[in-house]
C-alpha cells in the first residue's frame, strides 16, 4: 500500500506467487472454505508454475478439485495468467515423496535426503534426465523453490560411477594412512567406514563384525588411525601458526586444527576475523545470478559444517568477544515464540 494525494493506493504484483494462490482461492471453493490448503507455490512468471495442495478431507482429491471438471478451474487461472502452465502437485510431509511429486512429469528412480544440509540427491533414468531438469533448468528450479531444498540430479549411470569412485578413494585412503593391503581396506569401506575418524573413535565392537578382525586387530587399527589424526592435527596447527593465526582463534572451542588451517589460508587469523564471517561463507550455499543458481563454496564446507552449525559458531564468537549480549538472544527467542503462538491462535 502507498499513500498518494488521492488517498491510500494498493498495488498488486501479478508476478508474485501468492497472486496465483489467490486466483485458485477464487476458483476453488474447497480452498476458500479451508478444506484444501495451498502449502507451497513456485513460479516462473509468464511461463510455468507449480502449486502444492493438501486436502483436510480424505474423501476429496486436492489435485482433482483444483483441476475441476474437464480442467475448468485450473484453466480459468491459466487464462488469467495469460497462458502460464501450472503443475498441481499433491503435498506430502515426507520430503523425498514430496520431491518426487514436485519433479513431475519426470520419473524418479531414487532420492537420498541430507536433512542437515537441506540437500537432496535425485537419481533418474537416462531418458528422464532432460525432462527432470526441464528447459533451461526450469523444472528442477521450480521443484527446488517448492520444496525449499537444494537438488542434485544425476542419471543412474552417473550415480554408479560416482559411488565406484568414492569406493576407490576411500579404499586408497585406508591403504595409505593405516598401512593396509587393498583387500583389507576394501573390507572397511564395504562395512560402511568412510573416514579415519570413524575407525579411530567407533566402538571396538563395530570393527569386530568385519571378517578376520579380532579384538587385537581392531585395537591396532584404532591406534594407527588415532596416531595419524593426531599427527595431521599437529601439522595443521603448525602450518596455521606459520600463517599468523593468533591464540584467540586456536583456543576457540568448536574449530579443529584442520579447520583453523583452512581459515588461515583464507586470511582469517583472529577470533575477530572469524566473528565477522557470514554463516554461508563458512558452510557454503547458493545464490541466484541472472536467474541461475550458483554454488558458493564454504571455507568449512569440506568439514561437513552445516549452515546451522556455522551460525552457532559465529554467534558464539561474537558473544565471547562481547559484541552480542546472550541475554538479548534469549529475549529475542522468547519474543519470536510469543509471536508464533499469537499467529497460530489468530
Amino acid at each position: 500500500m502507498r499513500r498518494e494525494s488521492r488517498g491510500p493506493q494498493i498495488f498488486l504484483s501479478r508476478t508474485d506467487p501468492q497472486f496465483m494462490a489467490e486466483l485458485f482461492k477464487m476458483e476453488v471453493p474447497e480452498i476458500y472454505e479451508g478444506i484444501i490448503e495451498i502449502k507451497a507455490v513456485a513460479r516462473d512468471p509468464g511461463s510455468r508454475a507449480k502449486i502444492a495442495v493438501l486436502s483436510n478431507d480424505g474423501s476429496i482429491d486436492p489435485v482433482g478439485a483444483c483441476v475441476g471438471m474437464r480442467g475448468s478451474r485450473v484453466q480459468a487461472v491459466v487464462n488469467e495468467l495469460q497462458g502460464e502452465k501450472i503443475d498441481i502437485i499433491p503435498w506430502n510431509e515426507d520430503q523425498p515423496t514430496f520431491l518426487v511429486n514436485a519433479l513431475q512429469p519426470a520419473e524418479v528412480s531414487k532420492v537420498v535426503l541430507d536433512e542437515e544440509a537441506e540437500r537432496i540427491e535425485v537419481v533418474v533414468p537416462e531418458e528422464q534426465l532432460s525432462l527432470a531438469i526441464g528447459r533451461r533448468g526450469q523444472n528442477v528450479r521450480l521443484a527446488s523453490q517448492l520444496t525449499n531444498l537444494d537438488i542434485d540430479i544425476m542419471t543412474e549411470a552417473e550415480e554408479s560411477a560416482r559411488r565406484q569412485k568414492e569406493f576407490e578413494e576411500r579404499t586408497q585412503l585406508f591403504m595409505e594412512t593405516l598401512d593396509l593391503d587393498e583387500f583389507f581396506a576394501q573390507l572397511l569401506v564395504s562395512e560402511g567406514f568412510t573416514s579415519l575418524e570413524e575407525v579411530a573413535y567407533v566402538e571396538v565392537d563395530e570393527l569386530l563384525v568385519i571378517d578376520g578382525v579380532d579384538e587385537e586387530t581392531a585395537k591396532e587399527l584404532q591406534v594407527r588411525a588415532q596416531e595419524y589424526l593426531e599427527e595431521a592435527a599437529r601439522k595443521a596447527l603448525e602450518r596455521a601458526r606459520e600463517l599468523g593465526v593468533e591464540d584467540s582463534l586456536v583456543s576457540f572451542e568448536g574449530l579443529t586444527p584442520k579447520m583453523i588451517e583452512a581459515l588461515a589460508e583464507d586470511g582469517i587469523k583472529t577470533l575477530e576475523d572469524f566473528a565477522t564471517c557470514a554463516d554461508w561463507e563458512l558452510a557454503g550455499g547458493w545464490t541466484t545470478v541472472d536467474g541461475e543458481r550458483v554454488k558458493d563454496d564454504g571455507l568449512l564446507e569440506s568439514f561437513d559444517v552445516s549452515l546451522e552449525e556455522a551460525q552457532d559458531l559465529v554467534m558464539t564468537a561474537r558473544i565471547v568477544l562481547g559484541w552480542v549480549d546472550p541475554n538479548d538472544l534469549i529475549t529475542e527467542g522468547a519474543d519470536a515464540d510469543d509471536a508464533a503462538e499469537t499467529e497460530e491462535e489468530s
